[in-house]
């Protein structure tokens, strides 16, 4: 498969890292807005074709498939573009800036020949996997209550700066959007069954950040050379009550202004004889905790995994895998998935799941400005 990817952030980086461990893929084509960037991005990564327009790309009849790895207000716009010219594209989450957005891509990818996900890349843990088919079996009873976050540090102090915090750019949320999603997703495809009503508290530590006049990557800091001061009205933390469809319920919290935490992903599912702990710092182990016995922790290991998650574990116990493992394991899913020509067979998120997502963004979006139960249509 021929790939062309848009943008040459973090995530472009990432991406390109794990599809180079794959077989079957070929990449061929870089766009960025600059050309120059483009070009010095195309040969270190050994990239034959450069654009400065991702029109141009998607209009590249050699490119099969697409990876957008834009800012998020760009999202829209190439998914919309590459969907209408049946290209396949797998999108950085979130899918866009709202559900209004997302709904018209819904619509166009029921239409379009081309298959479509986005880079919900936790569901692709063999553990994650593991809990799943475990959750599916019921082997410890009906869950009950779940919670659980996703905490970093990387907005900190008023320094921290980039782009993921105007609006314009990154939508009207933040924490959220960015990493709440992740979690909200997760959450749903190990139970396998929707958040439909949500109350949130959401709050903004830092009303004014300091953003330095030259560009900054993620996780950047303006700390040296000059700055100005802008005001910000995106979260940096909140907490969020949820209820799922089948009348599990929980909460969970978000925040990037938690010193000390880099990436602390993590969710605990109650059930009825037993709960389950799992953390994306440590994500070979699955803690298993119960009452009248030991609690346990399953280790990742071929040799113990359920045949659902065992295709997903690709070392021998003992051998860690982690989270540029979990990209890969997405990408394996999809390019399967369009070589079966068949939606049904991956595991990876679709259009509708993450258009459901974007309507849960904006409903907790809502509820904190009501300050009440918002319940999803």
């Amino acid at each position: 498969m021929k790939v062309g990817i848009v943008g040459t952030g973090f995530t472009a980086q990432a991406h390109i890292e794990a599809l180079k461990r794959l077989h079957n893929v070929n990449i061929i084509a870089i766009s960025s807005r600059n050309l120059e960037k483009a070009r010095a991005f195309a040969k270190k990564y050994d990239i034959r074709k450069s654009y400065d327009d991702f029109y141009a790309l998607i209009d590249d009849e050699e490119v099969e498939v697409i990876h957008n790895c834009t800012p998020n207000h760009v999202h829209f716009d190439v998914m919309k573009y590459a969907l209408e010219k049946n290209k396949h594209i797998i999108s950085e989450k979130p899918l866009a800036l709202n559900s209004k957005q997302s709904e018209q891509l819904l619509q166009l990818a029921e239409k379009s020949r081309g298959i479509a996900g986005v880079c919900f890349n936790y569901r692709f843990f063999p553990m994650v996997q593991q809990l799943k088919a475990m959750i599916s079996d019921r082997q410890h009873g009906k869950p009950f209550l779940v919670r659980g976050g996703y905490i970093q540090d990387w907005l900190l102090y008023p320094s921290d700066y980039n782009w993921r915090l105007e609006p314009e750019m990154n939508g009207p949320s933040r924490a959220i959007a960015d990493i709440g999603s992740h979690w909200c997703d997760t959450i749903q495809f190990v139970l396998g069954k929707k958040i439909v009503a949500v109350f949130a508290d959401l709050e903004t530590v830092h009303k004014e950040r300091f953003k330095a006049k030259e560009e900054q990557q993620t996780f950047g800091s303006a700390t040296s050379g000059e700055v100005e001061k802008r005001l910000i009205s995106t979260e940096d933390f909140g907490s969020v009550l949820v209820r799922f469809e089948d009348g599990v319920k929980g909460s969970f919290t978000v925040s990037q202004v938690t010193a000390g935490r880099k990436n602390h992903f993590h969710f605990e599912i109650s059930t009825e004889q037993a709960a389950y702990y799992w953390d994306q710092e440590k994500p070979n182990t699955l803690w298993i905790g119960h009452r009248d016995e030991a609690n346990k922790e399953l280790v990742k290991d071929p040799s113990l995994l359920d045949e659902r998650a065992v295709k997903y574990a690709h070392y021998p116990g003992g051998h860690q895998e982690g989270w540029p493992d979990a990209l890969k394991n997405l990408f394996v899913d999809f390019y399967q998935t369009i070589e079966n020509g068949q939606i049904e067979v991956g595991s990876f998120a679709t259009i509708q799941e993450s258009h459901h997502v974007m309507k849960l963004i904006d409903a907790i979006l809502e509820s904190n400005e009501k300050q009440q139960w918002i319940t999803l249509n």
